[in-house]
């Protein structure tokens, strides 16, 4: 594989010093470095794997970093966003990031964008960049991310993790096979949970977003056999890796033959179906919200609240008067005889996704005045009783 760029002029005295280990490396050497320096590269999300990634992208000697981010510091990032510290909590994740990155190398650009990346931005953001590493954590961006890259003709470097299993990839459509290749439709909704309904091992974090780093140096120094053409897969439990091939779709239609997308989706929320079509007409005209839940039960009205989260969520926190009852049981039916015919159903979960899905079992089990909570327990929390943890 060629390198990515070309070599900057020269490297200072204080860079030499810095750099000394790489410089040693023969693979790497000088010209390596100056690859490196050279370079401009994009970290899209600075969370999970976002956090390390930065932190290895600077020390390794990026010469401009930027670093994409619209979401603030919560103190349940800090299990695995090693990148905040708690006096960042409720501070601008990019700005946190940035200041990071400054603390472990001052010889770094460093780019802020702090915004959320959209339709109307991504090809301009990307286009002043080299490389796109990619720390998303949801199918919409994923997608987004992908079909920019591949229009702009340029790599990225992916990454995703859930529970203890991690997946990193390098997705570079002129030299092998591109996101939509892998997963040319996205899956159905609510059958993958993300990392705030599953959680995640906080050092897995660690574990891909180092992978994603080494990556992007061999893609840019043009050393070593990147991760074009193949999908290495991390278990964390078993502590083992193994690596499937990913080939090229000549029908892909994005970068196939006869591409049918030939410029960015209108909708990547929509193409994604962040809920199923049944789930979304279920809820219109049936969502209430938390301060209306809390009313009704002040008012003794006859409902019976179901919190359709797993056990472990439950035990973290719960609505007073709920009942736990799993989605899964919902999909399966064995919910349904669990509900009383003398009570109006009123559905929960964290944050209104899931009980949606549940509504519409209920709804077309003849729960005809069933309602869910917009917002779930994170709703409850926010503007009923904020003494309550969140997560």
């Amino acid at each position: 594989m060629p390198p990515l760029v070309e070599p900057a002029a020269e490297l200072t005295v204080d860079e030499v010093r810095r750099y000394s280990r790489h410089l040693i490396i023969p693979d790497v050497g000088m010209a390596g470095q100056k690859r490196l320096k050279n370079a401009k590269v994009l970290c899209v999300g600075a969370g999970g794997l976002g956090s390390p990634a930065l932190m290895y992208l600077a020390a390794a000697g990026v010469g401009t970093l930027g670093i994409i981010d619209f979401d603030v510091v919560d103190e349940s990032n800090l299990q695995r966003q090693i990148i905040h510290g708690q006096s960042d909590v409720g501070r601008s994740k990019a700005e946190s990031a940035a200041a990071t990155v400054k603390e472990i190398n001052p010889l770094v650009e460093v780019i802020v964008h702090n915004v959320a990346l959209s339709t109307d931005n991504v090809m301009e953001i990307f286009s002043g960049y080299d490389l796109i590493v990619d720390g998303t954590d949801n199918f919409a961006t994923r997608y987004m991310v992908n079909d920019a890259a591949v229009l702009l003709g340029k790599p990225y470097v992916w990454g995703s993790i859930y529970r203890f299993d991690g997946q990193a990839s390098v997705f570079w459509a002129e030299h092998g096979p591109c996101y939509r290749c892998l997963y040319p439709e996205p899956p159905p909704p609510g059958m993958v949970p993300s990392c705030a309904e599953g959680g995640v091992l906080g050092v897995l974090c660690a574990s891909i977003g180092s992978i994603q780093v080494n990556e992007a140096i061999k893609v840019i120094t043009g050393i070593g056999e990147p991760l074009v053409g193949r999908l290495m897969i991390y278990d964390a439990l078993e502590m083992q890796y193994r690596s499937v091939k990913v080939r090229k779709d000549p029908e892909c239609v994005l970068c196939g033959k006869n591409p049918t997308v030939t410029a960015l989706l209108d909708d990547y929320e929509a193409f994604c179906g962040t809920i199923s079509e049944e789930a979304q007409q279920a809820a219109t005209g049936s969502t209430i919200t938390a301060a209306e839940l809390k009313a009704m039960q002040d008012r003794g009205e006859n409902i019976f609240l179901v919190d359709v989260r797993e056990p472990n969520e439950y035990e973290i926190v719960s609505i007073p008067g709920a009942t736990l009852i799993p989605k899964g049981e919902f999909l399966n039916g064995s919910a349904l005889e669990k509900l009383p015919q003398d009570k109006r159903i009123v559905l929960h979960c964290k944050s209104g996704a899931r009980s949606a899905e549940a509504l519409a079992v209920v709804k077309n089990a003849g729960f005809s005045d069933a309602v869910h909570v917009g917002g779930g327990v994170l709703s409850w929390i926010k503007t009923v009783d904020p003494s309550l943890p969140t997560y």
